[in-house]
């Protein structure tokens, strides 16, 4: 699959069945629409609301940054902000295929995810730190 950010292919990183297509030349990650649910689940985060189909009826967010085309479809993605402070800006594919994140933006999500209470703690932590050793998310 060629990345929506610089069009090189990206790999294939799995760990517990969920697999996400990642950039190693600009970092960036794709999740197809039932992998950040499957990712969510496992760390029995369900509560947080980032499924999505709650995300892809979030409002467009208004920004300078170039629309980005699905990996999947080709057509452009809408920009949409998920997360807490700071806020994240994500692209969402309007026909249900996923999610791209920009280098840095799943490390973002993932310190926020840190903070939110969980009563499986050990499951969450093997999930984010595995999650952060890929995508370098810090504490």
């Amino acid at each position: 699959m060629k990345c929506p950010a610089c069009s090189n292919l990206m790999i294939v990183v799995e760990h517990n069945k969920i697999e996400l297509d990642y950039c190693t030349d600009c970092q960036g990650v794709w999740f197809d629409s039932e992998e950040l649910e499957l990712l969510l689940e496992s760390m029995y985060l369900e509560s947080l609301n980032l499924f999505f189909n709650n995300i892809i009826n979030l409002p467009e967010a208004k920004s300078s940054e170039k629309k980005r085309r699905c990996p999947i479809c080709n057509q452009k993605m809408k920009k949409t902000i998920i997360g807490q402070e700071p806020e994240i800006l994500i692209d969402v594919c309007q026909q249900g295929h996923g999610l791209w994140f920009d280098s840095g933006e799943v490390g973002h999500l993932i310190t926020q995810l840190l903070d939110q209470p969980s009563e499986m703690a050990d499951s969450q932590g093997r999930v984010i730190t595995f999650l952060g050793e890929v995508f370098r998310a810090r504490d």
